[in-house]
């Protein structure tokens, strides 16, 4: 039978997941296995860049603290899994996306995403919405346009009226 100090390390551990389910915009599930120290220590620091974070737990831990918040990720949580504790919603997300394209040993497995479960295509749809900067690019790019059409009629009207006069 388990020991007391055994039962509390462990409750600590999901109360430590939960309040990192709670506290995260993004939480991505994902296999890691076959990943060399190296890369999994890269994607780490890229992530480290973006206020998110990489831990490993056991997933009957895991498992506990997500019934504890009414998620359902059950049949996720089979292998080693990895998970991704994001405190912004789209750059860790587009962060491991990038990843796991370049490392086909990185297999996303779910996600949760401001405390819904959200499938890998939900996940794919997120990773491609560009980054606020390209955001914010996209919407001076066409303000400026319509700038750039009024400074043009306002010149052709002013040289019309030089025409006349």
């Amino acid at each position: 039978m388990a020991s007391e100090k055994i039962l509390n390390e462990k409750k600590q551990i999901v109360k430590e997941i939960t309040d990192k389910l709670k506290n995260s915009e993004s939480v991505i599930i994902f296999q890691y296995q076959g990943m060399t120290v190296d890369e999994l220590s890269s994607l780490r620091r890229e992530l480290r860049q973006a206020d998110a974070e990489v831990r490993v737990y056991k997933n009957t831990l895991l498992k506990k603290a997500a019934d504890e918040q009414n998620i359902n990720i059950d049949e996720f949580l089979e292998g080693p899994n990895a998970i991704l504790f994001g405190k912004n919603l789209l750059e860790p997300i587009k962060i491991i996306s990038d990843f796991a394209k370049k490392n086909d040993k990185l297999n996303i497995r779910v996600g949760i995403i401001s405390g819904n479960v959200a499938d890998l295509s939900v996940i794919k749809e997120y990773a491609s919405i560009p980054s606020r900067e390209g955001l914010l690019t996209m919407i001076a790019g066409g303000m400026m346009q319509y700038v750039r059409d009024l400074a043009i009629g306002i010149n052709l009207y002013a040289e019309q009226k030089e025409g006349k006069e």
